[in-house]
């Protein structure tokens, strides 16, 4: 598939409808039930920290990272990572990411913590968390629990929440 040049930009509130027809279109109506979707159910992701790709004046994708906490660290939980079908293998989720984490890191925050494939992840700085070291409120498979450590943070401990204390309001 031919390589594009997109246009990565900070979410707008008048992309909701678009995104949310991505995250079904991709995800499916099993999505309400996946372990990462309750922890961020009825947690506001962070503006500051979600983006969306554009071809042309289309959403092609989207990325949103939302506020968390691991025991009692503040940290970010890294989804839905969502791309248009028309859209796949073109780089677009790679821009996606790479936006996100920089801003993530600019901002000061330190841990983020996703669900989702090692290869893909890998080279955005994720790790697979040692088993039993971070517990989801769900099930999970424990090779999908993924970490990046941003600005020299060490591995956080304990249970996931969503959205709890100052992590809604970014970094201390």
């Amino acid at each position: 598939m031919k390589q594009m040049q997109w246009v990565i930009r900070p979410e707008h509130t008048a992309d909701t409808i678009a995104i949310d027809t991505l995250q079904a279109n991709a995800f499916g109506p099993g999505r309400f039930a996946r372990t990462a979707f309750l922890i961020r159910e009825n947690v506001p992701h962070r503006v500051d920290l979600s983006f969306v790709g554009l071809a042309g004046q289309q959403v092609a994708g989207s990325i949103r990272l939302s506020p968390i906490r691991i025991g009692q660290t503040a940290a970010l939980l890294l989804g839905p990572l969502t791309v248009s079908p028309d859209f796949k293998n073109r780089g677009l989720g790679k821009a996606l990411m790479n936006t996100a984490m920089e801003a993530a890191a600019r901002a000061g925050d330190t841990t983020v913590l996703l669900v989702g494939d090692a290869p893909y992840y890998s080279p955005f700085g994720f790790q697979q968390v040692p088993f039993g070291r971070i517990t989801l409120p769900g099930p999970v498979d424990p090779a999908r629990l993924l970490v990046a450590l941003l600005n020299g943070a060490d591995m956080p401990e304990g249970p996931v929440h969503g959205g709890s204390g100052d992590a809604a309001l970014g970094p201390a």
